[in-house]
């Protein structure tokens, strides 16, 4: 098989190693942590029924927001479950843009710990030049960061005779060139699947083992209190005068006479026992009951994993 030359080569190589990398680590890795906790893992590599092609989510604004891997509690391949975990996944060959990846991907998670209360972890599981800025970046908002360095990656690909790096200069014809030979390799089914076991074995077992715990802690952490401040509003004053604002605004004082002509929003909070806070403003009497219900019901079962 060939590649096409009205593609790039390159571009075309680094969609090889990020499907598999995205296929057989990451999903490895997350599909552990699924099986340990009972959970289901949603990922593009498995038929459902529930969705499409892509992993939707929506935003507090109602934004549909497509994810690489989330981890729910209830699902099914024909039921969406409640959400646990949300995570990206990347490989990345050289490290120019390193800064605005970083920005990109942690920009489409955060918006998952506003909207669900029950997302204990954001993650990036990520792979290649990834510079230290960038890394600092993803950590500075609190999102979990499993990488694996180029070298690495290089070293796992070529112990199985398959060259996936070349210089930043070189022409299109060389990355053809490499790009073709991989193809070749992977023509064997169980290529892949080696070099996973080959990149395990090089960078040790343990690191996996010990990123797996750190999700797990992270996700089955279970809320240790709730605080709930009801606001209660009453109806807008209207003064034409200046003075009379200020007079109203230093000698008023409120007396609640009938609580049902007033509107009641309310703050809800969760505090977890890892020091995580949810937090949410101006909801619904409705709308928290409804919150408090979804962390309810994953406290339940975390509360019982533990005990288990």
């Amino acid at each position: 098989m060939t590649i096409k030359t009205s593609s790039s080569s390159g571009h075309k190589l680094g969609q090889i190693v990020g499907d598999w990398f995205e296929e057989y680590i990451a999903t490895h890795v997350l599909q552990e942590i699924a099986d340990k906790l009972g959970l289901y893992l949603d990922h593009r590599f498995k038929k459902r029924s529930t969705r499409g092609e892509k992993i939707l989510w929506q935003d507090l604004d109602g934004n549909e927001v497509d994810y690489d891997f989330v981890l729910e509690l209830n699902g099914s391949d024909n039921v969406q479950g409640i959400p646990i975990a949300f995570f990206e996944t990347f490989w990345r060959r050289g490290a120019r843009h390193s800064k605005d990846k970083a920005r990109d991907d942690s920009g489409k998670l955060l918006p998952m710990r506003a909207t669900y209360p029950t997302a204990r972890v954001l993650g990036i599981i990520s792979a290649g030049d990834f510079t230290k800025p960038a890394q600092e970046l993803v950590r500075s908002r609190c999102i979990d960061l499993f990488y694996v360095p180029k070298e690495q990656i290089c070293k796992a690909w070529r112990d199985q005779g398959i060259e996936i790096d070349y210089h930043d200069n070189a022409t299109e014809q060389i990355k053809q060139d490499i790009a073709n030979q991989a193809i070749l390799i992977l023509a064997n089914q169980t290529t892949k699947a080696t070099i996973t076991t080959q990149l395990i074995e090089n960078m040790g077992i343990a690191i996996f083992r010990s990123y797996v715990a750190r999700i797990i802690a992270s996700v089955s952490a279970v809320p240790i209190a709730y605080k709930i401040t009801k606001v209660y509003l009453g109806s807008s004053m209207y003064f034409e005068k200046h003075e009379d604002a200020k007079a109203y605004i230093t000698n008023h004082t409120t007396e609640i006479k009938n609580i049902s002509n007033m509107t009641c929003e309310v703050k809800y909070q969760a505090i977890y026992s890892d020091g995580e806070i949810f937090e949410r403003n101006n909801l619904s009497t409705e709308k928290a009951l409804e919150l408090h219900g979804m962390v309810g019901q994953v406290s339940n079962y975390f509360t019982n994993y533990h005990l288990t």
